[in-house]
């Protein structure tokens, strides 16, 4: 099951008129599994075999992403971005039937959404599209999906779906069942929008209502990354949070995605992405051959209590940086080819 907490935060609250949106992975089960960290360039986006088996045409050019994924060898991914757009799972069920049966998980549809979508309206149509044509008759799906003006949440039922834009400057989507009732702004032709999706499609799974966590967006403006982070932090369970992520989207800038590669936002630090000319990411947040675990993870587990006192100065010397540097240059150039990279390694030296 590929669960998770998020938070979404419109430009209206946000610095620089952006849009923040941060993701807690969550799955008590599996707490101990390493996430990845993944980028594909455009000739890589779409290799291999999804892992619900389906073989997927797309239409429309293909563009870089940059992915995490909640288990290793997953060819999809809970989380991700292009350079446009934004999409998670935050919630999935009744997929064990799913694997290797012509149909496709939630994890597939992640990266296939983002392999093409050129902004929301396309994203959420893109998700429809998918589960419309190979969701699993079992599946529950709850996706969130972002660009740098709005934000939608997808909910999907085996073969039906429904969307809603959100109106709220700022909201928490909890995992657990859900989130379209019976606001349908777009919807699966035929739907019976006079009914709440979720309680028609699974009246004992709709996500529960929770409060924000945090430093709360005050509707002046003000709200940033770092913010997003204690939000994260703040939500976070040592017993069932796994990696966290938050990216930051911007219209007229360049918009930057932060991951954490480790569990328990609380006890991690996050290292930014920017799609540059030619990104390399580090082999750290990859599962390496005869391994279970990604070194960072691996590393991380073995951390001293100081380690992350050190590592949390670096992280707010990192955005401060990174944010004048924003402020000076509206695309992103070589000299940000290996921030992931750089970030990561720094990381991992106080770990050793």
């Amino acid at each position: 099951m590929t669960n998770g907490d998020c938070f979404v935060v419109l430009p209206e609250n946000c610095a620089e008129g952006t849009l923040i949106i941060g993701r807690n992975a969550e799955d008590e089960k599996n707490i101990n599994v390493a996430s990845e960290v993944c980028f594909y360039d455009i000739g890589e986006v779409l290799e291999g075999k999804t892992d619900g088996g389906a073989a997927v045409e797309t239409s429309g050019d293909v563009v870089r992403i940059i992915l995490q994924k909640p288990q290793p060898g997953l060819w999809g991914g809970d989380f991700g971005a292009n350079e446009r757009v934004a999409v998670g799972l935050t919630w999935a069920a009744g997929e064990n039937e799913a694997k290797d049966s012509d149909c496709l998980l939630g994890t597939d549809i992640v990266r296939l959404t983002l392999a093409v979508a050129k902004d929301v309206d396309d994203a959420v149509d893109r998700i429809g599209a998918l589960v419309a044509s190979h969701g699993h008759d079992n599946s529950k799906l709850n996706f969130i999906a972002c660009d740098a003006a709005a934000a939608w949440f997808v909910s999907c039922s085996g073969k039906v779906w429904a969307a809603e834009k959100l109106e709220a400057s700022f909201m928490r989507l909890p995992s657990g069942g859900l989130a379209v009732t019976t606001v349908v702004n777009k919807s699966s032709e035929g739907l019976d929008e006079a009914a709440s999706f979720a309680a028609a499609h699974d009246a004992e799974a709709q996500a529960p209502a929770e409060d924000w966590c945090g430093p709360k967006p005050a509707g002046d403006g003000t709200y940033t990354q770092h913010d997003m982070f204690e939000t994260l932090r703040a939500a976070s369970n040592a017993s069932s949070s796994r990696a966290a992520t938050v990216s930051v989207l911007s219209g007229k800038g360049i918009s930057c995605h932060w991951f954490t590669g480790t569990p328990n936002a609380a006890e991690s630090v996050f290292k930014p992405f920017v799609f540059a000319p030619k990104p390399r990411i580090s082999p750290l947040t990859q599962v390496q051959v005869d391994a279970d675990l990604t070194l960072l993870h691996k590393l991380h587990s073995q951390r001293k209590p100081a380690a992350l006192e050190h590592l949390r100065s670096l992280e707010r010397s990192c955005v401060d940086e990174l944010n004048n540097y924003f402020s000076l240059q509206d695309h992103a150039s070589d000299e940000l080819d290996e921030l992931l990279k750089d970030c990561v390694e720094a990381e991992v030296k106080f770990y050793r």
